[in-house]
């Protein structure tokens, strides 16, 4: 885009606002079995591929800092769904993994994320969804 400005009716943060807002809307009504607040729904979708992560990893991955995911932590461990261990060769670092009920709610919170996205993009041409990746991408960079 040039450097023209862009009007606030036209724009594509407070669309992106408005997205997400509405879907985490849709995630919290369609995932009400898991009772999960959408911090934890956040927190078990970034661990659903497995890997555990520290908690400065998971912090990145969810956009939280470590001080504020640690609530997140605690209510997620005492339901029993992520253990805290150390890393390998680095006691000082705290390693989040997903226990099997972790894992299971983990599978639900991704297959209903694919799900939602699968029926918003459904019909959408497929250089739209390019370009609505690379807007994301573009806007993941400027906030980096």
């Amino acid at each position: 885009m040039k450097s023209e400005s862009v009007s606030l009716n036209r724009s594509a943060l407070l669309a992106l606002q408005r997205a997400t807002h509405a879907t985490l809307h849709l995630i919290s009504t369609e995932l009400v079995d898991l009772d999960l607040t959408a911090s934890e729904i956040n927190a078990l979708a970034n661990l659903a591929d497995g890997h555990g992560r520290t908690v400065s990893q998971l912090g990145a991955a969810v956009g939280a800092r470590p001080t504020t995911l640690t609530s997140v932590l605690d209510r997620l461990e005492r339901r029993g769904h992520i253990t805290r261990g150390t890393r390998a060769g680095d006691r000082r670092s705290v390693l989040i993994e997903l226990t099997d009920s972790g894992r299971a709610a983990a599978a639900v919170i991704a297959q209903t994320l694919t799900d939602i996205e699968n029926r918003a993009l459904e019909g959408l041409p497929a250089e739209a969804v390019a370009g609505f990746y690379a807007v994301l991408d573009a806007l993941i960079k400027e906030g980096s």
